[in-house]
């Protein structure tokens, strides 16, 4: 399939930056839609996290199980009580984890991100700025600079009978490869509260969805919903 510029990392993160001060930060395909990412391939989510996590840091207060994967918390990140992580995962420069988080494996938490009070996030990247700051549960997902999630917005990432994620995109529908997939987010996206995205959701950067909405399927830049 001959897939929209919209879906591919240089259109959904034009601002993402590989800039060392900032932390770690994952590669994208640049020939492949963003989602790929989340393939355990030897470019894959979980094998560049293993390439950057060559030490554990973990502050003295934090809750954690370390004996599957190491665990790096940057110095300069706010980890509030209460907070459990599961490795490998990676919290970057400035970051805000707060009360009763739960970070579990191959979560990616960049510089500036914010994981807030009772937010799961599973195998998934918060890049530079982005929130899921109010009781949400992001799976197998991507949500890029300034992503804000509404109180208690879910990012489903498991079909009901467990088979693979059907991607639905201009009328046509196609397999993403994926068992588990949440959803892709633009920069600037605002999710109201309570929305649910289906799994294997993509919005383009600057779409606003309103609050107790369901969304399915693919949409460009700047879609409301």
């Amino acid at each position: 399939m001959q897939w929209p510029t919209y879906v591919f990392a240089s259109a959904l993160f034009p601002s993402l930056s590989h800039d060392s001060t900032a932390g770690a930060v994952p590669t994208f395909p640049e020939d492949k839609p963003a989602w790929n990412l989340l393939i355990d391939d030897e470019h894959g989510l979980r094998q560049q996290l293993n390439g950057v996590l060559t030490t554990s840091k973990i502050p003295s207060h934090c809750s954690f199980n370390d004996e599957e994967g190491l665990i790096y918390i940057d110095e300069t990140a706010t980890v509030e009580p209460g907070v459990h992580f599961i490795g490998p995962c990676y919290v970057g420069p400035n970051a805000k984890i707060r009360h009763s988080a739960y970070i579990r494996q191959y979560s990616w938490i960049c510089d500036g991100a914010i994981v807030g009070h009772c937010t799961e996030v599973k195998h998934s990247i918060l890049l530079p700025g982005a929130q899921a700051p109010h009781f949400n549960y992001v799976g197998d997902s991507i949500l890029g600079r300034e992503v804000n999630l509404g109180a208690g917005a879910k990012l489903s990432n498991l079909r009901n009978d467990g088979k693979e994620v059907i991607l639905r995109i201009e009328h046509q529908t196609i397999g993403s490869g994926l068992r588990k997939f949440g959803a892709i987010l633009g920069e600037g996206c605002a999710l109201g509260c309570n929305v649910v995205t289906n799994p294997g959701v993509v919005l383009g950067k600057d779409s606003v969805v309103l609050p107790n909405t369901t969304v399915t399927g693919i949409h460009p830049e700047g879609s409301s919903l």
